[in-house]
This record gives structure tokens, sequence and C-alpha cells, in this order.
């Protein structure tokens, strides 16, 4: 294999491991599957591997073991090596991956920042604007809490 590609399957390995701990894993997880899979019945093994690779990085970083988390980026790399020896065609692939993987959309990595008013009455209240809450308390929790 020329050195291009191995460079290029220890940078899709070192990025996938990046992102198995990201809040935007399960877009990056369909992703990687899709290009592990490649048109082949594959895609629910390729999903249990990398769910059992996050499951042992997490353990691993909790652990702050580092040697068992460079053990599932070396088995990423060898599994990318593989794939692009047996499909050249894969490395363009792999590099369009790693290109969305940089990008802050696929990740849910961007930040941004939202400006909300309220105008045109007086509330005498609070207001909860979110996409999301959850055990959200304003004040005093109501007894036996």
């Amino acid at each position: 294999m020329d050195t291009e590609l191995a460079a290029l399957a220890a940078a899709g390995a070192t990025a996938l491991v990046q992102q198995m701990v990201t809040d935007g894993w399960g877009n990056v997880r369909d992703r990687v599957v899709v290009f592990f899979s490649r048109g082949r019945d594959e895609a629910e093994p390729v999903q249990g591997e990398l769910e059992a690779s996050r499951a042992d990085l997490v353990a691993a970083r909790d652990a702050e073991d580092e040697e068992a988390a460079d053990d599932v980026r070396a088995s990423w790399r060898v599994r990318l090596r593989r794939t692009l020896r047996d499909d050249p065609a894969a490395a363009a692939e792999l590099r369009a991956l790693l290109d969305e993987l940089s990008s802050p959309g696929l990740t849910a990595s961007a930040t941004s920042t939202v400006h909300n008013s309220i105008d045109g009455d007086v509330r005498h209240s609070n207001v909860v604007q979110a996409h999301t809450t959850g055990n959200l308390t304003i004040g005093q929790p109501p007894h036996g809490m």
C-alpha cells in the first residue's frame, strides 16, 4: 500500500474515533456504515462493530486508559487500510467522508448564537423558549422532590 493511502487510513481512523464521543455520533455512524457496507448487505454487522468500538472507547476514556483508546483507533486504521487495499475507489469515498466529518453540519458540533425577544405585551412570569427541556424547575420545587 502506498504512503498516501496509509496516511488516508490513519486520518480516517483518527477522525472516526474522535467522532465516537461527540453528540453527532449517530449521524457519523450512519455515514460510516454506508461507507463500509458499500452496497453489500453488511450494514448491521458494521453498525454493531462501530457501537462496540464506541463502548470500548468510552470505557477507556473513563478509565483514563490511553492505550485502550489507541487500540480502538488502530483496529479501525487496519480495517480502513484493508478496505482501501481491496477497493482503490474507496479512497475517493473516504476523502469525501473526511470532508463531511470536518464540516460542522454533520457532526452537530457547530455553535451559533440565537437571540429571542418578546415584545408587545407585559409578562409578569418566566418565559422559556427551547427545543427540548428536561426536569426544568423555576423557583421552588414542589414538595416531596
